[in-house]
């Protein structure tokens, strides 16, 4: 895409949803590291499933030392990998204690130190709870970068650095959930549904799918 076409391609995403929010569910930058950290190969809508009872309880990592590892895998059971989920969510708790006095650093590299926060991970906190222009490349930004030629990478470091280059203001804070949920409800992986998507006429995709088949109109 040239300038233009990836100026053109994020004000049509922002005339649509100009406030773009993560879908998951929680009440303070503890709840959301929590929720980001247990979605992980889960999807958004399973996590927030398993997380509504457990942070009606849980608001601090000193509650969730406190209802250790045991009792947190009776809450995020229905989640993959639950077992390491929880033995990682208790560990960044006592470090949150330990370093940070119990408080979410503003800062990625000491995001990245914490046990089960990987650079993706980081990218979402420091979006979501302190609003840093970051771009957190999950399977669906991968795949909507790759696809319609915004940021192509082999990797997901690859397209995040395109997406750092290439993605002007206004739209740097949004860009990335726009690009998500670009990706979970219209560029979907097996199927992209491009009869209905708005930045179709900007998108490089040589195999564009203009109209549902059949299966899916019954």
């Amino acid at each position: 895409m040239t300038k233009d076409q990836i100026f053109e391609f994020f004000r049509l995403l922002c005339e649509l949803n100009p406030e773009p929010e993560t879908e998951l569910e929680f009440g303070n930058h503890y709840q959301l590291l929590v929720a980001v950290v247990l979605s992980a190969q889960a999807t958004d809508a399973g996590v927030n499933k398993a997380t509504r009872a457990l942070f009606d309880k849980v608001q601090h990592p000193r509650q969730m030392v406190e209802l250790g590892e045991e009792g947190l895998k009776e809450h995020i059971k229905t989640i993959g990998l639950f077992n390491s989920k929880a033995k990682n969510v208790i560990a960044l708790s006592e470090q949150l204690l330990a370093d940070h006095d119990g408080e979410v650093p503003a800062d990625r590299d000491a995001l990245v130190t914490l046990p089960g926060v990987g650079r993706k991970t980081a990218n979402v906190v420091m979006n979501c709870a302190f609003g840093e222009e970051t771009f957190a490349v999950d399977t669906h930004v991968f795949r909507v970068g790759n696809r319609t030629g915004l940021a192509k990478g082999k990797t997901p470091e690859q397209v995040e650095a395109k997406l750092e280059k290439r993605v002007p203001q206004p739209f740097r804070r949004h860009a990335h959930h726009w690009l998500i949920l670009l990706g979970r409800y219209t560029c979907k992986a097996r199927t992209p549904e491009c009869w209905r998507c708005p930045v179709v006429e900007l998108c490089s995709f040589k195999k564009k799918v203009m109209e549902p088949s059949k299966k899916a109109r019954v």
